[in-house]
């Protein structure tokens, strides 16, 4: 695993970065519905310490096994971001909201997800889109608000408001990790975030362990493995490389596949009801989003 090098044919390097990326959107595409299985039997805030837990042991054996420099100083600040987006911020909210919906709904609003990155990338990155950029972007919350609306607020305010929450932290996460990955390395990113955390979560792993786990079923814990080692690692790994190799406003478009592979997932795995409704209002966000990314910069 070497870092970005300059002596790569670009062209190959960008191909190299969408076929990084497209891993990584799928594999992102199985953390819902895997945790939506899980919570059914592990507390959620058990589940998203365990889980980091786990990520953080193997990515230590990773940067000690390539021998991996620590950071820079001036490198931490936006670690410690990426630790509180993506390592604790959306795995807990998550985790919290799929207590309340069904992970089919959850999906729609991971739709915002590339709209939250490409506002982070304007506020932490200096970048200036154009006034249509803005004008996509409100479209596309007003049709979540109204699918949430339409869905009978009152049925699960809570949910929909942790799930705004998730992806507000996912989409900083994402924003500041791909910024960082240019100088420090895509899988290197998440790995030092994931250690950054892994005391803290270690600890609070132990803490909040159950007395007993034998109750737990196989499928929970397969669905465990799932998050700790491909929703919280692997995925970044390859998720935080393409977008280092392929450029973060080309290969974040990638996140607009993100709502359909996932909605497939929960109809296919865990037999919920994906309503017409629920599709168009995924198909109508991407297109919005795609629309505020065309016009990004």
């Amino acid at each position: 695993m070497e870092q970005t090098s300059n002596r790569v044919n670009p062209a190959l390097e960008k191909t190299s970065g969408w076929i990084n990326g497209f891993i990584g959107v799928v594999i992102f595409s199985g953390s819902l519905p895997a945790t939506r299985l899980a919570v059914l039997e592990f507390d959620p805030v058990f589940l998203t310490v365990l889980r980091a837990a786990i990520a953080g042991l193997c990515a230590v054996c990773l940067l000690w096994l390539f021998r991996e420099r620590r950071p820079a100083r001036n490198q931490w600040l936006s670690l410690v971001i990426v630790a509180l987006g993506v390592v604790l911020g959306f795995p807990l909210l998550t985790a919290l909201a799929l207590q309340h919906v069904t992970s089919a709904h959850s999906i729609v609003f991971v739709g915002l997800l590339p709209l939250a990155t490409a506002i982070f990338a304007v506020l932490r990155g200096g970048e200036r889109p154009r006034p249509v950029f803005w004008i996509f972007s409100m479209l596309g919350s007003a049709l979540v608000v109204g699918f949430a609306l339409s869905q009978g607020l009152t049925a699960s305010p809570t949910g929909d408001l942790l799930m705004l929450g998730a992806i507000l932290a996912c989409g900083l996460g994402y924003a500041e990790g791909a910024k960082l990955s240019r100088t420090l390395g895509g899988w290197q990113v998440i790995c030092w975030a994931l250690v950054l955390s892994l005391p803290l979560m270690a600890l609070t792993s132990l803490w909040l362990a159950p007395a007993s786990l034998r109750t737990i079923s196989v499928s929970a814990w397969i669905c465990l493995g799932y998050v700790s080692l491909f929703s919280m690692l692997i995925g970044f790994v390859f998720w935080y490389r393409g977008l280092a190799q392929g450029g973060i406003a080309a290969v974040g478009q990638l996140q607009l596949l993100q709502p359909f592979f996932g909605l497939a997932l929960a109809a296919t795995l865990l037999h919920e009801q994906v309503s017409v409704g629920m599709l168009a209002v995924t198909l109508g966000v991407i297109l919005c989003v795609a629309g505020a990314k065309k016009f990004a910069r």
